[in-house]
């Protein structure tokens, strides 16, 4: 079922389809006007001279059906870069086909070739992806909790 399923870098010509991939995401968490990118802001941050971002995208058959857009971290504890998954995205009807598994390789293979360390990534806790993530290896790290700042707090914080 893998046979026709490849994985490549997306592109700027991608930007529309990451966008919409990112819309149906957030309406899958209940947030459906939480996305505040555009395709040209997608196209501006993603692929000008200092991208912010990159993306995969899991074709089926020439078929875009899945993607994950991540960003770079740094360990100084592992003295090395990692790979935060900020979105990944399997249209539902090839949920179970191999496509995140597929992503998940892609970046695995990308972390190893660059002398990354690790994957992080969040998940809701309702989310039954959890599981999958769980079977591929990841762990939940019980003792971190994510905290954010943002919005009014982030601007009050900045005006002291």
């Amino acid at each position: 079922m893998t046979a026709d399923l490849i994985v490549r870098p997306a592109t700027v010509d991608d930007v529309d389809l990451l966008h919409r991939f990112s819309v149906d995401l957030a309406t899958y968490e209940d947030e459906p006007d939480a996305v505040r990118s555009t395709p040209q802001s997608l196209a501006r941050d993603g692929f000008g001279d200092h991208p912010q971002f990159a993306a995969l995208i899991a074709e089926r058959a020439g078929t875009p059906v899945g993607f994950v857009l991540y960003t770079f971290n740094y360990s100084v504890w592992t003295a090395a870069r990692g790979i935060f998954i900020e979105d990944i995205w399997v249209v539902p009807e090839e949920r179970r086909g191999g496509v995140a598994r597929a992503l998940m390789g892609a970046l695995a293979k990308k972390c190893v070739a660059k002398g990354y360390k690790r994957i992080d990534l969040n998940v809701l806790d309702w989310n039954p992806a959890r599981g999958f993530y769980e079977r591929i290896g990841f762990r939940w790290i019980r003792n971190w909790l994510p905290y954010r700042l943002s919005g009014e707090a982030l601007d009050a914080l900045a005006r002291e």
